[in-house]
């Protein structure tokens, strides 16, 4: 699977990307990482890339050209790509969507907006998803591509170390514990629920799902 990132500032997904288990998948080549800059598809001497809006407002557009050019870099020639577009209005992102797309597309685009966001005419010369990370406005499409990228990853088996980690195919509680059975804290013993020393599958099973219903 391969992920082409457009964005203004590759740098931002180092820390992210060389950690962990993303990090393992990428040296194991079960994912590949591509940037493309808008910068380098602008044209001119300066790398300038965004202009102030039409009808007038605050802060500065990235400008529809070079992030197209940029698109059409990633794209090439293949048919089947899915291209994400992060706006906080659109769909929330969430692991049926996670999975859908890993399912069915080795190749996926993400772009990633900056300041005021992209010259809007982009979407009308490819066909996109809108996704959004949830109900509020950052700074740029940067954080959500990792976790897009994280969430679409980790849908593949050979990622995760083991395929069983993955939380939403089996009963499961937010709420988790290891060792020492008992913490003490300020004079205070907190314990480990009883019932996940029964060694009682069902009950342990039906503890997570019980947990899991009143944690929605």
């Amino acid at each position: 699977m391969i992920f082409h990132i457009i964005t203004l500032f590759p740098k931002a997904f180092d820390s992210y990307l060389n950690e962990s288990i993303l990090k393992r998948a990428i040296e194991d080549k079960k994912i590949k990482i591509k940037f493309y800059n808008p910068r380098d598809f602008s044209g001119n001497k300066h790398d300038r890339v965004d202009r102030p809006p039409y009808g007038g407002g605050p802060g500065m557009v990235i400008q529809a050209e070079p992030v197209i050019k940029a698109i059409a870099k990633a794209k090439g020639r293949k048919s089947k790509v899915k291209i994400i577009f992060f706006n906080p209005g659109g769909k929330l992102l969430d692991n049926q969507y996670a999975k859908k797309t890993a399912d069915s597309y080795s190749d996926i685009i993400l772009v990633c907006g900056r300041y005021e966001g992209i010259d809007a005419r982009v979407k009308k010369v490819f066909r996109m998803d809108n996704i959004s990370i949830g109900p509020f406005v950052l700074t740029g499409g940067e954080l959500p591509a990792m976790i897009t990228i994280d969430a679409i990853s980790r849908q593949k088996k050979g990622i995760l170390g083991n395929f069983d980690s993955l939380e939403e195919k089996r009963a499961v509680s937010h709420d988790v514990y290891t060792r020492p059975e008992v913490v003490t804290y300020k004079g205070k013993k907190i314990r480990v629920p009883k019932v996940l020393l029964s060694g009682n599958p069902k009950k342990i099973d039906e503890w997570k799902r019980g947990k899991s219903l009143k944690e929605r």
